[in-house]
């Protein structure tokens, strides 16, 4: 299959495009060729890079797409500023694919596009599915609905189109678990807010393998939660941390304090979502990394084996 990959050199797309074989080729769509090129000389699989979707005038020549773009949501305080940044960084490159989709004689049978359990919003400790309509309208609801409903204008008879709403992923080097960790490095890890809010969390391994189940399952489509089995409390996800890692979690982090350092930004450190991924299981899902303390283990034991027995170098 020909894939063509938005948001490729980030933590999922790097992933995912490392654990394609040969019989397939890939497109990536990045503002740095060069270093893209670096970052994936030892793929198996073909890639070749493009550095804005303008360079296509259609999408006849791609089987899949699967679009991971967007501004990192955690990276910077949410001025007003900085959620137009977010919102367009996801909405317009979107919108660009569906503009290509209608354009296309012969266009790919599946998209696969990004969004996050924050379509939610807050929820409290209630455990949801796909199928809770409960919403609670804030930000990160209306950043993912539209995001979605973009995508969504995508399918037809001839394509379908697979939403990933997305937890923390796990994975060592980029994303949420490094900055997470560092403070339990040095003897600092802290438990923030009440430790009640939920953490639907998943391996790296997980959603790369579920992404690709979406593909090559035809009968495929809508939203899925792509959160692990077993999502726990904040106070457990540090907890199970620090004991992964031979590290102390003493220190308690009061929502004000939260609230004063990020701004609204803390809601999502402060709030969160059991969510559970009842459809991907439905479908014939089978994870590999079903229970946090397996899915840390394996993280930190791939990257650094000292880390598990506590070498304090």
């Amino acid at each position: 299959m020909h894939f063509l990959i938005t948001g490729a050199t980030g933590m999922i797309g790097s992933a995912l495009i490392s654990s394609l074989q040969a019989s397939h080729q890939v497109t990536a769509l990045t503002r740095s060729p060069k270093r893209a090129q670096q970052q994936f000389i030892a793929a198996k699989c073909q890639v070749e890079f493009i550095t804005t979707l303008d360079e296509l005038d259609d999408l006849n020549r791609f089987d899949v797409v699967i679009n991971l773009a967007g501004e990192p949501i955690a990276n910077k305080r949410w001025t007003p500023r900085q959620k137009e940044i977010i919102q367009e960084s996801r909405w317009h490159t979107t919108q660009q694919l569906a503009e290509l989709f209608q354009k296309s004689t012969t266009p790919p049978h599946t998209l696969v596009n990004g969004s996050a359990v924050g379509y939610y919003g807050r929820q409290g400790n209630t455990f949801i599915d796909e199928h809770h309509h409960q919403i609670n309208d804030e930000f990160t609801h209306t950043l993912c609905k539209t995001w979605e409903s973009i995508a969504m204008s995508v399918q037809t008879d001839r394509t379908r189109v697979c939403l990933l709403r997305t937890g923390i992923v796990l994975g060592k080097d980029q994303g949420a678990l490094p900055k997470m960790s560092l403070p339990f490095y040095f003897g600092a890890g802290a438990v923030m807010g009440s430790g009640e809010q939920g953490m639907p969390w998943i391996h790296l391994d997980d959603m790369v393998k579920g992404i690709m189940f979406l593909v090559n399952t035809r009968e495929c489509q809508g939203a899925y939660n792509f959160t692990a089995p077993t999502p726990v409390s904040h106070r457990v996800f540090c907890k199970t941390l620090a004991k992964t890692l031979n590290r102390p979690c003493w220190f308690k982090l009061p929502s004000s304090m939260m609230v004063l350092l990020l701004g609204e930004m803390a809601d999502l450190l402060l709030y969160g979502q059991y969510a559970v991924p009842k459809r991907l299981m439905d479908e014939g899902y089978e994870f590999e990394y079903g229970q946090l303390d397996h899915a840390l283990s394996a993280v930190y034991k791939k990257a650094d084996p000292q880390v598990l027995a506590g070498s304090s170098d």
